[in-house]
């Protein structure tokens, strides 16, 4: 009984691990298709697209906050921010949802 739960367990981890490989392979897939997308974004998509890549990557958003003559920075770091707490899972899939939201409407 043991020996069968053990198979069971490892069998059902298994199973997780490959959805999260798979997770990972189409997060990196959209990663490569948001570069060839016909029309390059407005700036508050890409600044969505770029915080939901970092914190699909990095996690939460880590050192100092760039200065005031820095606005591009700042923005990018603001954007990231916001996004404190949520997982890299569900960054991750939030991305790929908007990098296929963009190639559908032909951005």
């Amino acid at each position: 009984m043991y020996i069968m739960c053990m198979l069971i367990l490892n069998h059902q981890s298994n199973l997780t691990n490959d959805r999260g490989d798979m997770s990972e392979e189409k997060f990196k897939d959209a990663a490569d298709r948001v570069q060839n997308l016909p029309s390059k974004p407005g700036n508050d998509t890409l600044l969505e697209l770029y915080s939901l890549y970092k914190q699909g990557t990095d996690g939460d958003v880590s050192g100092k906050r760039p200065g005031f003559a820095d606005f591009a920075g700042r923005a990018k770091y603001d954007a990231w921010a916001k996004l404190q707490g949520t997982s890299k899972e569900d960054a991750q899939e939030k991305y790929i949802a908007l990098v296929d939201q963009l190639e559908a409407n032909g951005a």
